[in-house]
């Protein structure tokens, strides 16, 4: 898929261009992607994303030669994800072209694609019409570096899979990789056969991009979307261009942020991320169901069904699309693993699938540990992971009058609950069934009176915790990165702060807990990618605490276990007043081991009565 990059194991594939925002504040990110649009313009852009926003899941798919060698080269096993083989062996062009010679995937079943994806409630598919190769996965014309004239296969599955959507209903797109290409001489990425120096990328642009774009664009039926990949070269002209010539041709067809420069209908999360609220832009993710996008034959990391639930009504929480990846087999074939998994996820959305489809983000915007929330015109959608074992379960800060309760596994039996207001803060207790209906996610539907209506501040929650993440803070003194999850990146200036309003609503005394990033726990480097021993000083209530960033614990995001978080407790605190509070953090020392810096994605607040 992306660039791989030992700097952001999380997705090892993704030294890429940051398609709206580079590096900037993640707050900026959101701004740049709220583009000055004119109205017409923005009309139609709305109009062509109106059934993907719906859709809210999709299936992405990574099929090309790399599914021959499957992670080895000449016997031996490459690191880094399958697509990348030919880049991270160094294949020279004309070794890697006698790959095509092996591939010949006579179990392919565009049929079968068609009803993994219809099982898993996926509305619409995504398929790698080239990647970084250079392989064009059609008949095109414009090369015979392609699976009808280079292969034995001889077939096009491109087609067979566009009639197959046709047939079912299914809405289908394109992979496209527009920069990256290391098949060819002018193409971005191929260093060891072609010197870098001598590259002509608008020709490449020029000679096969827009010929081939152009032919996926009017000989395969109606495009849902074109999704490209890592525009490192291209300049604002090229990008609009690329952008201009989908739409020219395809009008209904959406353009995915990383076609660079902001030319995009929304914005693409890094690989495999989440973001920690809920944006006020169009975006989607990309998550692979193992470590890999293409095949590799020996990566058995998948995702358990709960976590490909979990992200799903995460994603959906916060305004997003979820695109889910499988890749198939040489021989053509969506490997097992897989398919259990999209079935089971299936399985859940058959009874639950009212809180995803075309529902609407979380109305609060910070996520929260024991879950999250979809909405209706007159419905909230309860997504709990955590399911109380008293069955005591008290949500803040919804002013709506709550009219029934029900978890749609229950087809609409009444939970008990009640409504009332203390000190101005809204509570809703609801009375649960003592068993989770879904072990792995439960769906409370609360039915109200017009659209749900809640406190947007950063309060204190029942359990007594108070979270701040970064993707919420003020920025004091010099400018801090941030990245699609919400982890301040590169924290190396001791006059950077980060500050934080809330509301408390118990006094008491409370331990510090700053919660730093580990990066993924996906790869082998991942427990190198975190440095600690950085004093912080914590100011709130008119208080201070100093503390070292100290390795107390390790944090599993139950969205998406392939991070870890770090757990250090900096101090105690009491906080003799309730109401609005002010907290800032600042790194007073920071260790320039490796010059990872201070990579702070949370401070919380935890009661120390109620431990």
């Amino acid at each position: 898929m992306k660039q791989e990059t030992k700097v952001a194991p999380h997705r090892p594939h993704a030294m890429r261009c940051r398609i709206t925002c580079g590096l900037l504040l993640f707050a900026t990110a959101l701004a740049a992607g709220a583009q000055n649009i004119p109205p017409a313009e923005d009309a139609a852009r709305q109009q062509r994303v109106t059934w993907w926003r719906e859709a809210r899941f999709g299936m992405f798919i990574h099929w090309g030669l790399y599914a021959v060698p499957a992670g080895e080269w000449k016997g031996q096993p490459v690191s880094g994800i399958g697509e990348w083989i030919m880049n991270r062996a160094k294949i020279p062009v004309v070794e890697y072209e006698q790959i095509a010679k092996q591939f010949n995937p006579v179990k392919f079943d565009a049929e079968e694609w068609v009803r993994v994806a219809k099982a898993a409630g996926q509305r619409y598919m995504v398929i790698t019409a080239k990647h970084h190769d250079g392989f064009a996965m059609w008949h095109s014309k414009t090369t015979d570096y392609n699976v009808y004239d280079a292969t034995p296969f001889h077939r096009d599955p491109i087609a067979e899979l566009a009639a197959a959507c046709r047939r079912n209903g299914m809405k289908l797109g394109f992979y496209y990789s527009q920069t990256q290409d290391w098949h060819e001489r002018d193409g971005d990425g191929n260093t060891w056969d072609f010197d870098p120096a001598k590259k002509d990328f608008a020709k490449y642009l020029r000679e096969k991009v827009v010929p081939q774009v152009r032919e996926l664009l009017t000989e395969y039926g109606p495009v849902a979307t074109i999704w490209f990949d890592t525009p490192k070269k291209m300049t604002a002209a090229q990008s609009k261009d690329l952008a201009d010539l989908v739409r020219s041709l395809q009008p209904d067809c959406l353009v995915n942020g990383r076609v660079g420069n902001d030319m995009g209908d929304f914005k693409d999360m890094d690989d495999n991320q989440i973001p920690a609220k809920v944006l006020n832009v169009e975006w989607e993710t990309a998550m692979t169901l193992n470590d890999t996008w293409g095949y590799k034959k020996n990566d058995n990391n998948w995702k358990e069904p709960q976590t490909l639930i979990r992200q799903l009504a995460d994603v959906a929480s916060k305004g997003g699309v979820y695109q889910l990846n499988v890749g198939p087999t040489a021989e053509g074939v969506i490997p097992p693993p897989s398919v259990e998994r999209l079935r089971a996820v299936g399985d859940w959305l058959k009874v639950n699938g009212e809180a995803i489809y075309g529902a609407k983000s979380s109305p609060y915007p910070y996520e929260f540990a024991w879950g999250s929330l979809t909405a209706k015109a007159g419905r909230l959608y309860v997504h709990v992971i955590d399911w109380p074992k008293n069955g005591q379960f008290t949500l803040y800060g919804l002013s709506n009058k709550v009219t029934k309760a029900y978890t749609l596994a229950s087809r609409g039996k009444a939970i008990p609950f009640s409504q009332k207001t203390v000190d101005g803060r809204h509570e809703l207790h609801l009375k649960l069934p003592a068993a989770a209906p879904d072990a792995r996610l439960s769906v409370i539907a609360l039915e109200m009176g017009g659209v749900p209506e809640v406190e947007r501040a950063l309060v204190q929650q029942p359990d007594g915790q108070v979270k701040l993440p970064c993707a919420f803070a003020q920025i004091e003194g010099p400018t801090l990165n941030m990245d699609d999850r919400g982890v301040v990146q590169n924290w190396q200036n001791p006059a950077s702060a980060m500050s934080w309003d809330f509301k408390l609503y118990r006094p008491g005394t409370y331990e510090v807990v700053a919660i730093t990033s580990a990066r993924s726990a996906a790869v082998d480097w991942a427990a190198s990618q975190w440095v600690g021993d950085h004093q912080v000083k914590v100011a709130v209530g008119g208080h201070d605490v100093e503390g070292d960033v100290k390795r107390q614990g390790d944090v599993v995001d139950t969205r998406n276990p392939n991070f870890r978080d770090v757990r250090s407790v900096i101090g105690k605190i009491t906080l003799a007043n309730a109401g609005d509070q002010h907290l800032k953090v600042q790194a007073t020392k920071i260790n320039p081991d490796r010059r990872l810096g201070f990579r702070l994605r949370e401070i919380q607040l935890v009661s120390v009565a109620a431990k």
